[in-house]
């Protein structure tokens, strides 16, 4: 085997260096092959403590109150020489609610098998004060205490298996298996309008399985490789629907949660190399997926589900290619039928023939045809010139009953470039640019139900059917100031505009995305090293809307910038340390300004919330096998989003934040190497 060949040759050079080498060489060298014939294991223990309570701090690592917590980390291998095999046992945060367990055996190049372990929850990071019971469960009653703060949670805890055998001939198998629970509440609620509003605040009660499964097969030859199997999926939802109860009362009662499903693949795919520089590749797919879960109340179709089903079939194929010295090719085409072949059927009546409405479900069937081509070549003085064109088209199905705009084609095609230079061996730049067109078959009418047009119709278009313009710009810059100092810049610049049919049209009008990044690494010596970078990202779009008489255009835009601060050292030969400061600044800006008609329209406030983290280490090593980690947190969230801040549901519940949480983390653990 390949591994006991690798095996006997380090210890005949281990012994040949211990022969003729001088004392230090011979002894670094026979610990570097220790090293990879028997790699070390660790194991650490220790405590950390919050100082505060830091909802958003904790919402996915379970430490979001104050008090002490344990740190507990496991990394076990071993090597058994005379079968080859290994076995290793890794653990990582096992004192916490985020914790993840994996244990291998395998014998290189032969057979290896796994068994996974894994916990996330995630704390919700707002406190509803409400005086809903039932909590958790698909019995819910309004009012049912009084008012008091609930804190949620979601927890998902999953176990995976697996095993791998490579048989002779270049074919290797493979199965996983994935068990996922999902258990708790999250956030939910209801309205309804019989004259006047009504919200009732509600938990979604989560009792998911969810599992995965895939048995794989491949082939590795000398030119052809495959890859084939089948991959299932399955969702179950322990509880199917939301029963309501109290005041104010519930007008849609029972509400119906996610329903369960299923979905089967199987796939082949693989690649060919005709010659070193000319390869193929190509994959098919075909995915069935159902939803068969029992309705929670009767049906006026008379259905007692939905018989939901979508068939799925999917084909690429792909070409690369090198023609010439200075020339490369690449070429790709795809094709996917996303078939949606569930039962057309009218479960809600009453709808009025002036209504846009008439209660059928509709099934949403796309195809998608997809091109690509591209050309690279090398030009003189270290240019290199990249061009391509992507074309995309999209069918969809129609219905002739509408609220929105519909078209059943879309098409776009891109045109791309860029021209990469390298400036000696310190500079490398480049600049690529990116046009497309989108437009597609005309818009249709929106028909009511009586059959006569809409008035002013097709005033809206959905933003991913709209015609639409688009130019992005893209430059970097790699300089290598000095031997052990690199920076890198990049700008990345984007505009879409929206064509309009009519000067009455509504909607998306332009968008638009500015980013600009700067990361630089220095190695200050061989013991330090740092880095630093920072990023300013702005997008926007202008939309225009009009509500009653009142004619109104908007733009909402999200800015940020953020900076980041990182050093590694090793002062003296024992101690280890680090430090690393990140801060981020995002702003979500609401502008609104009156076009036309009588009652003018008020700028929504601005949200901003900044995020500001330190972390700090020091490891120190008592002896070469044993020693102590200390680390250091501080960690400041802060936000002005009054969202749900003035907001009250008529059952009286109300839904808070802490606009700012900061907490110091402190943690110690000891840790121990052995063999």
């Amino acid at each position: 085997m390949t591994t006991s060949n690798g095996f006997r040759l380090n210890v005949l050079a281990g012994a040949l260096l211990a022969a003729f080498a001088p004392p230090g060489i011979a002894a670094e060298e026979e610990e570097d092959i220790t090293a990879l014939t028997k790699p070390g294991s660790t194991v650490s223990a220790g405590v950390g403590y919050a100082t505060d309570d830091a909802r958003r701090f904790g919402q996915y690592n379970g430490i979001k109150n104050e008090g002490a917590y344990l740190l507990f980390d496991i990394d076990f291998r071993r090597r058994d020489d005379e079968t080859g095999t290994w076995l290793a046992l890794r653990g990582r945060n096992l004192g916490l609610d985020h914790r993840e367990l994996r244990f291998d055996h395998n014998r290189q190049g032969d057979w290896g098998y796994f068994i996974e372990f894994g916990q996330t929850p995630r704390y919700e990071p707002y406190t509803p004060i409400t005086g809903l019971t039932g909590i958790g469960t698909g019995n819910q009653v309004i009012n049912g205490t009084g008012l008091r703060p609930v804190d949620l949670k979601t927890r998902r805890d999953a176990i995976s298996l697996g095993g791998d055998k490579i048989v002779s001939g270049g074919f290797e198998f493979q199965v996983r298996f994935k068990n996922e629970e999902k258990n708790g509440a999250r956030l939910y609620g209801q309205g309804d309008n019989p004259g006047a509003p009504t919200t009732r605040f509600l938990t979604d009660p989560i009792d998911y399985t969810i599992r995965q499964w895939e048995a794989i097969a491949n082939y590795t030859g000398e030119r052809l490789q495959l890859a084939g199997g089948y991959y299932g999926t399955s969702f179950d939802n322990h509880i199917t629907a939301l029963n309501i109860s109290g005041a104010p009362a519930a007008i849609f009662n029972p509400v119906a949660l996610p329903p369960g499903n299923q979905s089967h693949q199987v796939y082949l795919g693989g690649g060919y190399s005709f010659t070193p520089t000319a390869r193929a590749s190509f994959k098919v797919a075909y995915t069935h997926a159902t939803q068969t879960e029992q309705f929670v109340v009767p049906s006026v179709t008379g259905r007692t589900d939905l018989d939901g089903r979508v068939d799925t079939s999917f084909a690429s194929v792909g070409f690369t290619a090198q023609p010439l010295a200075r020339l490369s090719l690449l070429a790709n085409l795809r094709y996917e039928d996303r078939d949606d072949k569930t039962p057309i059927a009218r479960y809600f009546t009453g709808a009025t023939p002036t209504s846009t409405l008439n209660g059928d479900n509709e099934p949403r069937s796309v195809k998608t045809i997809y091109g690509k081509v591209e050309l690279g070549y090398r030009l003189p003085m270290g240019f290199r010139l990249t061009g391509g064109v992507d074309y995309e088209e999209k069918h969809r199905n129609t219905f002739p009953v509408r609220v929105v705009s519909h078209r059943d084609r879309t098409d776009e095609t891109s045109f791309r470039g860029e021209l990469r230079r390298s400036i000696g061996e310190t500079l490398t730049g480049a600049v690529a640019y990116i046009h497309s067109e989108r437009g597609g078959s005309p818009f249709q009418t929106t028909v009511l139900n009586n059959g006569s047009t809409v008035g002013a119709s097709n005033l809206i278009a959905p933003v991913h059917l709209a015609d639409r313009s688009r130019d992005k710009v893209r430059a970097s810059l790699t300089w290598m100031v000095t031997e052990p100092a690199t920076i890198q810049f990049t700008v990345d610049e984007g505009r879409d505009r929206y064509d309009s049919r009519t000067a009455a049209d509504l909607g998306v009008r332009s968008s638009s995305v500015h980013s600009y990044t700067i990361d630089g690494a220095y190695v200050l010596s061989d013991k330090w090293q740092a880095n630093a970078w920072y990023s300013l990202n702005k997008l926007d779009q202008d939309q225009a809307t009009v509500s009653g008489a009142t004619s109104w255009a908007s733009n909402v835009a999200n800015n940020s910038n953020s900076f980041g601060l990182g050093v590694r050292g090793k002062p003296m030969t024992r101690v280890d340390v680090g430090a690393d400061l990140q801060y981020t600044n995002i702003e979500d800006r609401f502008r609104v300004e009156t076009v036309g008609g009588p009652a003018a329209v008020s700028d929504i406030p601005n949200i901003r919330t900044r995020i500001t983290s330190t972390q700090l280490f020091a490891k120190y090593a008592i002896q070469k096998n044993m020693g102590v980690r200390l680390n250091y947190i501080f960690d400041r969230w802060r936000t002005n989003d009054w969202t749900w801040s003035q907001f009250v549901y008529t059952d009286g519940s109300r839904v808070m934040q802490n606009p700012s949480q900061k907490v110091h983390f402190i943690g110690a653990a000891a840790y121990y190497n052995f063999r």
